[in-house]
């Protein structure tokens, strides 16, 4: 039963390790920053943001079309199958008719066609006036919106990447330490066979052996989630094989305590600049509503032709049609809407007081968030120092172990016991080297720093 499991544990082992092998072979390979800039061009959050932008500038195209000329052209046919009549006096135009003589008179022929063309240019409005000083102000509001979706992104994609160069170590080291414990297993099972050692040393080691076995494959598998969750953070095809190159960690020490000196500076986080710009926003949104106040001024003018007929066929003679012409301005001047203005202008006012609270707010924000993940990372990089010590004693307990049982000095139990404990602090050591780089995340973001 054991050599069975063992047997299924290799197969699962193998099966694991072709596959990697197999992605490694023509891999991308990808730094941190390629990821990220990958990230910015394929993660679907981010293009739509980038349209939400374009969006954003369309519609305030639409607002300004108010300020440009409107033309409109105008074509009428007419046919009056019975005309109305207009009532008259007769007495006003025949004197000999009595007066009080109501007669009835079509003052419309049959066939009547008319063509004209219209125009009208804005010439005051204030609500039209705020719209186009506005304009640069909503399109920087969409791209600032965009800029948190980008760091957000890039947030997401520090995370993943660095978890996945963890997970590699630890599937290294375990396939280390598996292969060594084979090879700890195949001397102790001929020593037993030539009648040296007892069945119990061997089969300490096979559940030695089996249990790294079962924790390679659980660190393989999360390896292959890992690396799905940087590709889908990145936007890219799960199946595409890829290589990482910043893999020192370690190296990155003297970053992360630069990284703690850093201080709060509001305009380098998106979010900041998003309230802030929403509080000119609504300024501009107040003014409108204040302007809308005055009274508005346009001009039009408009030329066309017409004709009359009994018949159809005259009006396809257009020598005949008369020309005719409007020229003139058009005063608006708001006297009472129900209220409406002044309460809208009060609304206004109300979400510029809300604006600046929230600006006041995300500076509490920011710098709450700041000091935890300071705090949170400080305690990470002395909780790494500490499990880098451990780490570092284990290994050499290890290494002795192994040489008094080369020598013949000592028992395998002692080297199984050893490489239990190299393992469980190797564990810990990578546990808060992820710690470390979560804070190093959060504090970036926090500070705006995720570039």
């Amino acid at each position: 039963m054991r050599r069975s499991y063992t047997r299924i544990v290799g197969i699962a082992l193998l099966f694991t390790a072709t596959i990697l092998n197999a992605s490694a072979q023509d891999a991308t390979p990808l730094s941190m920053q390629a990821c990220m800039d990958y990230a910015l061009k394929h993660n679907y959050n981010v293009r739509n943001s980038q349209i939400d932008v374009l969006i954003q500038q369309a519609q305030v195209k639409q607002t300004l079309s108010a300020a440009y000329p409107h033309i409109n052209g105008k074509a009428d046919l007419t046919y009056f199958d019975v005309p109305q009549l207009s009532f008259i006096d007769a007495h006003a135009l025949d004197p000999i008719a009595p007066p009080g003589t109501i007669e009835a008179f079509p003052f419309s022929l049959n066939y009547s066609a008319d063509a004209s063309i219209t125009t009208s240019q804005l010439i005051f409005d204030g609500g039209v006036f705020i719209a186009i000083k506005a304009r640069n102000t909503l399109i920087e509001f969409a791209r600032l919106n965009g800029a948190v979706t980008e760091e957000t992104v890039r947030y997401n994609v520090y995370k993943s990447y660095n978890s996945l160069v963890i997970a590699q170590r630890q599937y290294a080291i375990i396939g280390s330490s598996l292969k060594y414990a084979r090879s700890i297993e195949h001397d102790l099972e001929v020593t037993r066979q030539n009648g040296m050692a007892e069945k119990i040393d061997v089969e300490r080691t096979s559940v030695q052996v089996n249990n790294l076995a079962t924790d390679s494959i659980r660190i393989g598998n999360l390896l292959t989630v890992s690396e799905q969750m940087l590709k889908y953070q990145m936007g890219m095809d799960i199946t595409k094989p890829i290589v990482l190159t910043d893999t020192a960690l370690e190296e990155r020490k003297q970053n992360t305590l630069n990284l703690l000196n850093e201080q709060e500076q509001y305009e380098r986080v998106p979010e900041f600049n998003v309230v802030n710009t929403s509080l000119k926003l609504n300024e501009y949104n107040l003014k409108r509503y204040q302007m809308q106040g005055l009274p508005s001024l346009s001009g039009f003018w408009g030329y066309g032709s017409n004709y009359g007929a009994e018949t159809f066929s005259p009006l396809l003679n257009f020598n005949r049609y008369w020309a005719n012409s409007t020229l003139g301005l058009t005063l608006t001047m708001p006297i009472f809407n129900g209220f409406m203005r002044q309460n809208q202008v009060t609304e206004a006012r109300l979400n510029i007081e809300k604006s600046k609270n929230n600006i006041e707010f995300m500076k509490q924000t920011i710098d709450f968030q700041a000091a935890t993940a300071r705090t949170t990372l400080r305690n990470a990089v002395l909780q790494v120092q500490s499990q880098r010590r451990n780490m570092d004693l284990a290994n050499d307990v290890l290494d002795l172990a192994q040489r008094k049982y080369k020598a013949g000095v000592g028992g395998n139990l002692e080297v199984t016991q050893a490489q239990t404990d190299q393992l469980r602090a190797q564990t810990n050591y990578f546990n808060a080297m992820l710690d470390v780089i979560n804070a190093e995340a959060d504090l970036k973001k926090a500070l705006g720093l995720l570039k």
